[in-house]
């Protein structure tokens, strides 16, 4: 008779315990980007990623664009940062690396600059200065005045993201929290039996679309920060509506949004001919590895 007795008193317990315990339960709701996101994860190799890269840069052949941009001189590196007001631009690509990016003054509606590029050699035309630079897109920044620093191929470098090539190596971090989800694309390159971070690729992990770039130099600093946002069809072909460039070492960055695309648009071999305005001062960059003076 008492082991019925002892058998109802243990079920009793179980039961209290269990309603005891449920009130200390707390659950936490996840919320990724600043809000409540319900949407479950998307999930993706290292192979999906890399395909996804390769098909979205297959797909662009050439462009033109209108473009809002509002300029920025400073880096985080020295803790400063100063916008200058927006300024409409044009940008002209064709593949392989041909880019035009014309900058219109928003006050009077002139050059405010103009510069292309042609693979290796760039040009740069500044107006209001009367000063027209080339030389190669490789060539280090020196000029204190930071427009002066423009090179076309950067804003290539952002502005069309590549894939990995034969000299690279990918490799791919899972990193997710309570207050983000991301996969990173680390891309290494091998460079005379070195192995180095050249390029870190992230991807949203609720829509798989790429929002930041960053590319480093061999020292392992920030040469570009570049964050997409706005992802939408042009065309057939998916296109971010606004690119926000950071170049830390270069000391300026530029906002670019998209006002109206045309992909695949033919661009003809002409329009990428700079050429120098008579009474423009030329300087040219990268002569023997010396900044020569102002001709």
């Amino acid at each position: 008779m008492r082991r019925p007795i002892i058998l109802k008193l243990i079920a009793i317990l179980f039961l209290v315990s269990l309603s005891l315990s449920s009130c200390l339960v707390r659950r936490r709701v996840v919320t990724r980007q600043g809000k409540k996101d319900t949407r479950p994860l998307l999930s993706a190799t290292k192979a999906d990623l890399v395909n996804r890269i390769q098909s979205s840069f297959d797909q662009v052949h050439s462009f033109t664009a209108m473009l809002d941009m509002t300029p920025a001189l400073g880096s985080v590196y020295k803790g400063e940062i100063t916008e200058f007001p927006s300024v409409s631009g044009h940008v002209l690509f064709r593949k392989p690396e041909e880019i035009r990016i014309l900058g219109l003054d928003p006050v009077i509606h002139s050059k405010a600059f103009d510069m292309v590029s042609m693979g290796e050699e760039f040009r740069l035309l500044l107006p209001s200065k009367n000063r027209f630079i080339e030389g190669r897109n490789d060539t280090p920044p020196v000029s204190k005045n930071k427009i002066e620093n423009l090179r076309p191929a950067a804003f290539l470098q952002a502005m069309l993201i590549y894939p990995p090539d034969h000299t690279e190596m990918a490799i791919l971090e899972d990193d997710t929290d309570e207050e983000h989800a991301l996969y990173i694309l680390l891309i290494l390159k091998k460079d005379k039996d070195q192995l180095w971070l050249h390029r870190s690729i992230y991807f949203n992990r609720l829509t798989l679309e790429i929002v930041q770039q960053k590319i480093f130099d061999e020292g392992s600093l920030t040469v570009s920060d570049t964050r997409y946002s706005g992802w939408s069809s042009n065309d057939g072909v998916s296109f971010p509506a606004t690119i926000d460039i950071n170049r830390p070492q270069d000391g300026y960055g530029v906002v670019m949004k998209l006002v109206n695309m045309k992909m695949n648009a033919e661009v003809t071999e002409d329009k990428f001919v700079l050429t120098r305005p008579e009474g423009t001062q030329l300087q040219v960059l990268g002569e023997a590895g010396s900044n020569p003076p102002v001709k």
